[in-house]
């Protein structure tokens, strides 16, 4: 972010990158894009996740007895939300450097009982998942992901949709033709969250004495077809986690190739980001580096797997048991009748950078805009001091002296940065999970990648606000 007369001016900085700078640049969004192409749920996220980071010599915490400077080590928690650390020589009860996110993002989700028949078509009954425009859901190929889990324990992944070979789902929509009733209606009453059922399926099953008497045919074929490939049973589906997200890979945008656009990137470009800082971490850290990725963001954090759940507290706990011994043996003694008080000692003396993306100013809605306070393309990864609606209801909006931290830790680094908040007051808002990590009293302020089209099926980021915002977060815990 430069200064001139006084003012911030929010420059276009990719030009002035340095070379090497700019072939690390897209050599990191190379391997974004490749990340991005499989982590399509929160489940695909951890997964994907965990084999990054065990290629890079990080183990799951329960196979460590004492924990020593410089080692790496990961948690997770239904496979979903994810805590990776790489030890510093300083104790973890002194504090930690955070770089929390989220994996999950806004999709269709299929409802409990959801296979149904009408006029001679089967569909899934869907209910949304996060903050969307139903609209933008309409007609576009969808692509089926989840897990379907049978009382005995055993697992079926689904994963339809992505294959060249595979076949896609759809929402339907009426024609423009036949569209005036629907267009007369406000845009938020002209879609029926109950009509947003996805088709699969029109061939009846093929006519057998067994079947002469069964008025859904075409249900009754699709659960032949789910029977026959994958072993479901219709109850089975009680018991199933299914996402419907848009079919198809990431892709660069543009010309020029500057832009990447995709699904899911709020947040799981914030949270790759997270990823490659901590995998790119010194060997030993001063100050113990975590990266935090959660689920349930989109919803209010809320859950066994959220952030407003005990799960990154209860790991902190635990990275302090196993280096108990080694503090024992140091100091002499260890206050061993006040384990909570440690744990909650620590946080307190945390830092956090809130993983989440920001809105980019967009030309065509100027009136959306907070005119000196909107983050642009290609001008850094940006930093929102406060989220919220209307008078900052629901920030947590970070101290004055932390920011100031930030901006040394910034400048040495050389990360090109902006900051920014959500848009014109009263024109919206909304929230992260810094609020619920502040309530430890750690420092926490939001920062992260501005986007294009934020919770539409595809949406857009700069590739240079990608890697800014990976080097900011790589400074942050190494400092």
């Amino acid at each position: 972010m430069k200064k001139i007369a006084g003012l911030f001016k929010r420059e276009n900085a990719f030009r002035s990158m340095k070379a090497e700078d700019a072939n690390a640049c897209e050599a990191y969004a190379k391997d974004y894009l490749s990340y991005l192409g499989i982590a399509k749920t929160e489940r695909r996220a951890y997964d994907e996740a965990v084999r990054r980071i065990e290629a890079e010599g990080f183990r799951e915490l329960s196979t460590f007895k004492v924990l020593k400077p410089g080692d790496k080590v990961y948690r997770g928690y239904h496979g979903k939300t994810l805590m990776a650390a790489v030890i510093g020589t300083q104790p973890v009860a002194e504090g930690i450097n955070v770089i929390g996110g989220h994996t999950d993002a806004p999709r269709i989700d299929l409802k409990p009982v959801p296979l149904c028949e009408k006029g001679g078509l089967a569909y899934f009954d869907t209910h949304y998942y996060g903050g969307i425009k139903k609209f933008h859901w309409l007609v576009h190929p969808l692509a089926l992901y989840g897990v379907v889990v049978k009382p005995d324990g055993s697992k079926v992944e689904i994963a339809i949709g992505d294959k060249p070979e595979d076949p896609v789902f759809q929402i339907t929509d009426i024609l423009p033709h036949f569209g005036a009733e629907q267009s007369a209606k406000k845009l938020s009453e002209a879609f029926d969250p109950e009509d947003m059922d996805v088709l699969i399926g029109s061939l009846p099953v093929a006519d057998k004495e067994d079947d002469k008497d069964v008025k859904e045919k075409v249900k009754l074929n699709i659960l032949r077809i789910l029977e026959r490939e994958y072993g479901l049973t219709e109850e089975d589906l009680l018991s199933a986690e299914l996402e419907l997200v848009p079919a198809g890979m990431p892709r660069d945008l543009g010309l020029d190739r500057s832009m990447i656009v995709g699904y899911g990137h709020d947040d799981r470009v914030c949270a790759y980001a997270g990823l490659r800082a901590l995998m790119d971490l010194p060997t030993r850290p001063r100050r113990t580096g975590m990266v935090l990725l959660c689920d349930k963001e989109e919803i209010g954090s809320v859950g066994a797997t959220g952030m407003d759940s005990t799960f990154f507290e209860n790991s902190v706990a635990e990275l302090i048991a196993l280096q108990a011994p080694t503090l024992a043996k140091a100091k002499g003694s260890m206050n061993v009748q006040t384990p909570d008080l440690i744990v909650r000692r620590a946080l307190e003396a945390s830092r956090m950078l809130s993983a989440d993306v920001c809105a980019a100013s967009d030309p065509h809605f100027p009136n959306a805009d907070s005119p000196n306070n909107m983050a642009k393309m290609n001008a850094g990864g940006c930093l929102i001091k406060y989220t919220g609606a209307r008078g900052k209801s629901g920030a947590s909006d970070a101290r004055a002296e932390f920011i100031a931290d930030l901006r040394r830790i910034f400048a040495k680094d050389g990360t090109v940065w902006q900051a920014g908040e959500l848009g014109r007051c009263e024109k919206g808002g909304g929230g992260t999970i810094a609020l619920f990590m502040a309530r430890y009293g750690m420092d926490v302020v939001d920062f992260g990648v501005p986007l294009l089209n934020m919770h539409a099926p595809w949406e857009t980021a700069s590739k240079f606000d990608c890697y800014m915002t990976y080097r900011a977060y790589r400074a942050f815990l190494a400092d």
